[in-house]
């Protein structure tokens, strides 16, 4: 039964503390510690009821990944996001988006919410996906699946290229609908809470709950070695766009423990930066070995 109600428990608990943060003066320390204290309750989970015990040994990317994570989900989205996103949804209030009266204001915060999630869901699944298809910008997303365990750490593990391209597809969406500026904030918050449960190593069940929102079952395929599995769910937060299509994937058999990239990755930071514009950059292409009987877990 815990399981089960994990996954939803500790994202409604962590959007119901936010949600009293917004009604005081004090919002976005109060967020700050909210996120803090749910890695801090994931990380503690990690180690109580782990859904791959292998996955618990160091990796020597601890340090690594919080660089990534302070880089790309601390400089880029405070700049892009909080600067420069709030600054559009205040000025598309005065002519309401592309279309004049488009954003439903009348409706219920959580409404909007869901509606804004799933326009910039949109961007992100495209973002996503191109990542995957498109070989240059591979050399950038291959930085976030050279990683060879998942865990809250390498929630934050992103080429801040990867960042930036997922923003830009993302967020102007959100601003040609009209969305006023507390969606951009909403948005960006559940953002923050299912993008470190999809990446935990906690074992969960999830039933229905999978077609609607990403969770770390279905984001254990998307890091799978065989591109059959691997190149499946790109959603960020939610699914719709997968299956809509045709990119959902699910398994009653377990999700491979290994996992990472075929091409070689720098194991150091600054290398992890530079090797994108290298001419090795190319060798981390996803030509990742699909095996023939369909199975991943002895790739």
């Amino acid at each position: 039964m815990l399981s089960y109600l994990l996954w939803p428990g500790l994202l409604g608990a962590a959007l119901v503390a936010t949600g009293y943060g917004v009604t005081t003066s004090h919002e976005l320390a109060i967020f700050n510690l909210v996120y803090f204290c749910f890695a801090l309750t994931v990380i503690v989970l990690e180690r109580l009821m782990p859904h791959e015990p292998a996955w618990l040994e160091a990796d020597g990317q601890t340090l690594v990944n919080l660089a990534h994570t302070a880089l790309s989900k601390g400089v880029v989205l405070i700049i892009v996001v909080v600067s420069g996103t709030v600054g559009l949804a205040e000025s598309t209030a005065p002519h309401g988006g592309l279309v004049e009266g488009f954003w439903p204001r009348d409706w219920p915060l959580p409404a909007q919410a869901l509606l804004g999630l799933t326009i910039a869901e949109f961007g992100l699944y495209w973002a996503h996906r191109l990542a995957h298809e498109w070989a240059w910008l591979w050399r950038f997303h291959a930085v976030h699946h050279s990683a060879t365990r998942l865990w809250v750490v390498n929630t934050g593990r992103f080429h801040f290229v990867d960042t930036a391209f997922s923003v830009a597809l993302s967020q102007p969406l959100l601003y040609l609908a009209g969305a006023p500026t507390a969606i951009y904030l909403w948005v960006s918050a559940v953002t923050a809470f299912v993008g470190i449960l999809t990446h935990c190593n906690i074992e969960m069940r999830f039933g229905p709950i999978g077609y609607l929102f990403n969770t770390p079952g279905l984001h254990r395929w998307h890091h799978s070695m065989d591109v059959r599995e691997g190149n499946k769910n790109y959603g960020e937060n939610m699914m719709i766009w997968d299956l809509l299509f045709g990119t959902f994937f699910d398994s009653p058999r377990r999700p491979p423990a290994r996992i990472g990239i075929p091409g070689p990755m720098p194991t150091d930071f600054l290398g992890q930066l530079f090797v994108p514009f290298t001419s090795s950059g190319s060798q981390t292409l996803p030509d990742m070995v699909s095996s023939s009987d369909g199975k991943s877990g002895d790739l």
